[in-house]
């Protein structure tokens, strides 16, 4: 058994609310979610408007499967919010 975590802190520029927040990482977490079959949340930051980090765990009998599948879903969160700008990821194998 593998089970993979992806750690993303984004920035939020655009942010000027907690509400405008959740109606900008609602759509991210729900993608991340439904084409990679992670289960992702926030993290850490819930109160800061304009920062985030977001978990992404996934869990599989094939650790190559687990890492492959965590890389693409953080090559596909850049291309398609690239007004989020990353500032830090990991990704941990357990």
């Amino acid at each position: 058994m593998s089970l993979g975590i992806l750690t993303l802190h984004l920035l939020l520029p655009g942010c000027t609310s907690l509400k405008a927040k959740r109606s900008c990482l609602k759509p991210l977490l729900a993608r991340l979610h439904r084409q990679f079959n992670v289960s992702a949340a926030e993290i850490d930051l819930q109160d800061r408007w304009h920062e985030t980090i977001i978990a992404c765990a996934l869990v599989s009998n094939d650790p190559t499967f687990t890492r492959r599948a965590l890389q693409q879903a953080l090559q596909d969160t850049l291309q398609a919010w690239p007004d989020f700008p990353l500032l830090e990821h990991h990704i941990e194998l357990l």
